[in-house]
């Protein structure tokens, strides 16, 4: 922030401009800079620009299919329950499901899916599957932004076997700086005003170590299910 400086931070800068031979910032110089933190300027998106919404929604679609992800479209978040239950039976994977205490989708009709168990909070790691929120999606590459807090415990996007996540279709941007736009919106007036953590999932866990196969589950979920909800406010932008 302009006009509080840490010494500490100051020094560290200052060693590495010296290292690189770089003279000290001029107070001009300080000044850009502070100026340009303050604007938060955008990087380069994409040419064709921000797409209308069901191009945006497809696009995010066949980009989160392609690797390895199954999203399924909603009509409304009202189909959330019974498209939970219908996962965890083709999976014939039990009645438990680990619920992440957002607010929104604890008030969802889960007696429509009365043979669910739900328990809400962090994962223990015992946990087979975890539903919980998104903050947004990114069109661009088919990935998923999450936010850390009370209502988003971070272990539930990393330890159970099957990861779903409801996102509505208002969410789902065009490019990562619209991302950046929105948690900054969001933010603002809060204290704090960022997430202790950001998680950005794109496709479920793996890896190519094992002689050269791709394997999936190795270091979280070996699935990851999107459940996307159609919604009024389709254009864009945070819910």
């Amino acid at each position: 922030m302009a006009g509080r400086r840490d010494p500490g931070r100051a020094a560290i800068l200052e060693a590495i401009r010296g290292a690189l031979g770089r003279a000290a910032l001029s107070a001009d110089g300080a000044g850009e800079l502070d100026a340009r933190l303050r604007r938060h300027p955008a990087g380069l998106i994409p040419a064709q620009g921000k797409p209308k919404a069901e191009a945006r929604l497809a696009q995010f679609q066949a980009k989160a299919e392609a690797v390895a992800c199954t999203v399924e479209r909603l009509a409304g978040a009202d189909r959330v329950p019974a498209a939970v239950a219908e996962y965890l039976r083709r999976h014939n994977l039990g009645p438990e499901l680990a619920l992440a205490p957002e607010a929104w989708l604890e008030a969802l009709p889960w007696d429509r899916a009365p043979m669910l168990q739900l328990r809400k909070g962090a994962a223990s790691g015992v946990e087979r599957v975890a539903l919980t929120a998104a903050f947004a999606g990114v069109a661009e590459t088919g990935t998923l932004v999450t936010l850390s807090g009370p209502s988003h415990p971070t272990t539930l996007n990393f330890l159970p076997e099957h990861h779903l996540v409801a996102l509505k279709a208002s969410q789902v941007v065009g490019a990562y700086e619209e991302v950046w736009a929105a948690l900054r919106k969001a933010g603002k007036g809060r204290r704090p005003a960022l997430p202790r953590a950001l998680n950005m999932i794109t496709g479920p866990s793996r890896t190519g170590d094992i002689e050269l196969e791709i394997q999936l589950g190795a270091h979280g979920p070996r699935a990851l299910h999107v459940l996307l909800i159609d919604d009024e406010g389709g254009d864009g932008g945070q819910a």
